[in-house]
């Protein structure tokens, strides 16, 4: 039976977090890429708190965002997103990709929080 995009999505995100949890001393950064946008969160599982939040939507970076690609955004939203946890004493995550393969925005993203400090 043929499966659509938007469920198999659904089943690798599943697939994905049967493994990835955050705790109080990994939490999870975990990614959601829209059309038109990249969101990133730091989450601690175990409680249920955003620790630390970040968007190609956020006024810090928006005006830097002017005419680079979505892949060039991504990285910015990375690095944004590792400088904030940091400030929250978080210095390790575990990566969730949100059932997005590795590659394009995902990994722009990973690689800019890298860039900035932030170990997984």
């Amino acid at each position: 039976m043929a499966v659509g995009k938007r469920e198999a999505l659904r089943r690798r995100h599943e697939r994905v977090r049967k493994e990835v949890r955050g705790t109080p001393d990994r939490p999870r950064l975990c990614v959601f890429r829209s059309l038109n946008h990249i969101y990133a969160q730091v989450i601690d599982d175990s409680s249920g708190r955003t620790l630390a939040s970040a968007s190609t939507l956020d006024a810090e970076i928006k005006a830097d965002l002017g005419n680079k690609t979505k892949t060039e955004q991504a990285g910015l939203v990375g690095n944004l997103v590792a400088k904030r946890a940091q400030s929250k004493g978080v210095n390790q995550t575990v990566f969730d990709r949100g059932g997005r393969k590795y590659h394009g925005r995902v990994k722009a993203l990973a690689d800019g929080a890298r860039e900035s400090g932030l170990r997984f």
